[in-house]
């Protein structure tokens, strides 16, 4: 187990408040907890902007009516097969259809792809988790 250190911050009254009413909504134990997955989130963030390996999930709603959608987003899929975990594809409605398309592979590479699928014409609404392997996050 990772040795734990304890250290201090100041912060301004009114922001500690904010950040106290913030963590209690997001139903945190303490303010460690909430600090922890602060720091967290901006080495994830650091991960991306590296361009190492990262993983991800893409969302995407769209109308599978509209011309070429679905061979276009095939096409785009099969180009980043080796970026591409796992896909998942459900049936909204009689028009409307979710995928989730589970990734994995360097930052800029992802991004490319998610900025390829989400331009398609026929996509309602596009959508990106940006995720870590855990691999440099303790």
């Amino acid at each position: 187990m990772p040795k734990i250190i304890r250290f201090g911050i100041s912060l301004d009254e009114d922001l500690l408040k904010k950040f106290d009413s913030l963590i209690n909504r997001k139903n945190y134990t303490n303010r460690s907890e909430a600090i922890r997955d602060l720091i967290r989130e901006s080495l994830v963030k650091d991960e991306w902007h590296k361009n190492v390996e990262v993983t991800g999930a893409i969302i995407l709603v769209y109308d599978h009516h509209k011309r070429e959608v679905l061979n276009s987003l095939m096409d785009i899929q099969h180009d980043y097969h080796k970026n591409i975990i796992s896909t998942q594809h459900l049936h909204l409605d009689h028009n409307n259809c979710l995928e989730i398309i589970a990734t994995k592979g360097l930052s800029k590479t992802i991004e490319g792809l998610f900025t390829r699928l989400k331009s398609l014409k026929g996509v309602k609404y596009a959508n990106f988790a940006a995720a870590t392997t855990g691999k440099d996050v303790h």
